[in-house]
């Protein structure tokens, strides 16, 4: 399975609110979609997706694209998508996981513009009492 030319088509950040009101509490939902399978032979097929980055009331950052999915079933998964609406769960968390590595690296860089926070869950660094009460992290070498 080979995924290859990943390529945005539309970008859209909106912010709703000026930056000094920034609520304290700030939900960032995080949602990937695939719009379109289309065959471009028998193993590739062109798959559309969406990717959107949700802050609430805070704003929004959606990226529309496109991928080359390569692999024998390519024509299966097309025409068990254009019936269902689904495909294999292995298959689908592969794309998927394309599509996040792609998108948020540059949601990341359009939060920053728009001084939103990044949509990624930054590291809590405890000191202190705060450490002790039980909130361990991973273990770095």
């Amino acid at each position: 399975m080979r995924i290859r030319n990943i390529q945005l088509k539309s970008v859209e950040a909106r912010r709703y609110v000026e930056t000094e009101e920034k609520p304290r509490q700030i939900r960032i939902d995080h949602n990937s979609q695939i719009t379109q399978i289309t065959i471009k032979a028998d193993n590739i097929a062109s798959i559309s997706f969406q990717y959107t980055a949700s802050y609430g009331a805070l704003g929004v950052i959606k990226l529309e694209g496109s991928l080359i999915y390569e692999n024998d079933d390519a024509k299966q998964i097309s025409k068990q998508w254009l019936d269902t609406r689904k495909m294999p769960n292995q298959t689908a968390s592969h794309i998927h996981t394309a599509v996040m590595q792609s998108c948020v690296p540059e949601a990341v860089s359009l939060a920053r513009d728009l001084g939103l926070p990044p949509p990624i869950p930054l590291p809590q660094v405890r000191l202190g009492d705060d450490a002790k009460k039980g909130q361990f992290g991973p273990e770095v070498a």
